[in-house]
């Protein structure tokens, strides 16, 4: 496996892998588009904070909807030692021979906020799920259509023998922000 470089990046994009396609950011947010061997996707303006309001227990086979509080807003205020949920602005669309790991970036990072999504595999499509977790014993802001993750991209020497797609994983083809599955 390796790295690809930006100009490969440019070119998938172009060629409908990333939806919007941002090649270049501007000053003055939290950056995005495309960096030296990856791309650096936005948070959409659609968030689930949870809350403890109704003291539900959280199960990911038996999801509870008063677990959280949906909302849509150019930010998103994260409560102390607290999560959400969010969508990618970005429609991914990952090529056979590419595995995608995603982190988080530096500049939240540094304010406590720690972002998990799972690898992208092979032939995988969708809006991607973020994790946004507040670290802090403060509030924490995120503002929407800005960078939030840095999507890297490994190369296959060979194609993979079972895609996503034929796996017919659950979370094939995401449309916003879906909620844990287990089937």
């Amino acid at each position: 496996m390796g790295l690809r470089p930006d100009s490969w990046i440019r070119a998938q994009a172009l060629a409908g892998m990333i939806e919007p396609f941002a090649p270049d950011c501007p000053r003055g947010v939290v950056s995005y588009g495309v960096s030296a061997y990856g791309y650096d996707m936005r948070v959409a303006d659609e968030f689930k904070v949870f809350t403890n309001v109704f003291s539900t227990v959280v199960d990911p086979k038996v999801f509870a909807e008063q677990s959280f509080v949906d909302m849509t807003s150019e930010q998103c205020i994260i409560p102390p030692n607290s999560f959400a949920l969010a969508r990618s602005l970005e429609y991914f669309r990952i090529p056979r021979d590419i595995l995608c790991l995603v982190i988080g970036k530096s500049t939240y990072a540094r304010a406590g906020i720690i972002v998990n999504v799972t690898p992208l595999e092979p032939e995988w499509e969708g809006y991607v799920t973020i994790e946004i977790s507040n670290t802090t014993p403060l509030p924490v802001k995120i503002y929407a259509n800005e960078g939030i993750a840095q999507v890297l991209f490994m190369s296959a020497d060979d194609v993979c023998t079972v895609s996503y797609r034929d796996k017919k994983g659950k979370y094939q083809n995401q449309t916003g922000i879906w909620l844990p599955r287990v089937e």
